[in-house]
Order: structure tokens, then sequence, then C-alpha cells
């Protein structure tokens, strides 16, 4: 009997999914309420559309920066612990050798076969750190590449968020009509990007659609209004 080949179809680019989401929520919502507020108190398109932009460039890199570093932290943090874990399995051995069967005895094992395994582990140091690192610290390695690939997928996601409520006032030459427009394109926008979300986080797509559409109206109308009134 031919045997058949077991294929994991688990989702593995979660780190990603979490970068897209960060820049596009926050690159649909600021520019939005930005728009809508300074639409709000100055009807002129070009002032709307040059703040919009002024404000997708900083945001941005702003936002990419924050994940670059927020990286770096995450793959220092694990270098750290690493080395941590070398010194404690050198100079503390028996310790940590009664720490791996308390680990393993937590996950069903018996007291002789924890003791057994536990053994056996120590006498390969590498793969010893690798079990103290996933199971006692609960941390994997990070991709060497992480940091870029976060910054550079989250300030592109701001960006393309960004534009989406900025785009009418560069097409419609009135500025009441192109907030309109704004608002339209942008909730329908926000919606399909929290449905998206939905069914890749695991959340009900359409609470996701619903929680994104008013967390951005309301964020784009209180800037409307504060704008209003102080203009």
């Amino acid at each position: 009997m031919q045997a058949t080949q077991h294929v994991e179809e688990h989702f593995t680019a979660s780190a990603t999914v979490r970068d897209i989401v960060i820049g596009m929520s926050d690159g649909l919502t600021v520019p939005f309420a930005l728009a809508a507020g300074v639409s709000g108190a100055i009807a002129v398109n070009h002032i709307v559309v040059t703040a919009g932009l002024a404000e997708i460039v900083a945001g941005s890199i702003a936002m990419g920066l924050g994940g670059y570093l927020a990286a770096r932290s995450d793959a220092d943090h694990y270098h750290h612990e690493r080395e941590r874990e070398l010194y404690e399995i050198r100079e503390k051995t028996d310790v940590e050798i009664q720490e791996v069967e308390w680990i393993l005895r937590s996950y069903g094992l018996t007291a002789a076969q924890s003791k057994t395994v536990a053994r056996a582990l120590s006498k390969k140091p590498k793969e010893w750190i690798d079990f103290m690192m996933r199971f006692e610290l609960g941390l994997e390695e990070p991709d060497p590449k992480r940091a870029l690939a976060s910054a550079l997928t989250i300030g592109g996601s701001y960006i393309a968020g960004g534009l989406i409520p900025l785009a009418p006032y560069m097409l419609v030459s009135q500025t009441h009509a192109a907030l309109l427009v704004s608002v339209g394109v942008t909730l329908f926008a926000l919606a399909v990007f929290g449905y998206v979300k939905g069914m890749f986080t695991g959340a009900r797509p359409f609470r996701s659609a619903l929680q994104t559409v008013v967390i951005g109206g309301l964020a784009a109308a209180a800037a409307f209004l504060l704008a209003r009134a102080i203009g």
C-alpha cells in the first residue's frame, strides 16, 4: 500500500500579515481623519492633498521605523536569552537537566521517560539550547531579514492605505464633493480590509469589518467636527 504524504496547511505568514494589518489600518484611518479635518476647516483641495501627502510620507517613515526597531528588539532579546541559556547549561548543568525533565513531565511523560530524554538531550548542546529557548522561554529564532522586511511592509502598506482616502481630493475639484466621495470610498475600503483581516486572523469577518469601519468613521468624524468648530 502506497503511503500518502501528509501536508500541513497551517498559515505560516502571520508576521507579514500582522505588518500589513498594522500599516494598512493606520494608513486608511489617519490620513482619512486628517483629510476630513483639513477639508472641514479649509475648503481648498490642494491644501488637503498637500497636507495628506505630507502626513502619508511622515507616517509611513515613522511606522516603518517603528516596525524595524521592534523586529530588531525581538532579535536582540532572543540572542541575549540564548547566550544566557548557553551559560546556564555550562555552569548549572544539573539544574538545567532538571528543568528539561519538568518540562517533559508537563507534557505527560513519566519521570523515567523524562530523565532518559533529558540525559540524551544534554549530550547535544545546540539542540538542548534550542529546546530550552522554545519550551522554557517560548522564543523562536527571528528571521535575520525580518527587521528590514517588516519596515518595508508596514511603510508600504501605510502608503497604500493612505492614498485611498486622499485620491478623491486629487480627482474631484470641489472639496465638499471630494469629501463625500472620500468618505464612501474609504468606508468601503475599511470594510473590505476588516473583512479580509478577519479571515486571516481567525476573527469573525463581518464583525471585524464592522469594527474597522466604526473606528475609522469615528476618527474622521471627530477630526472633521473639531476642525469645523475651531475654524
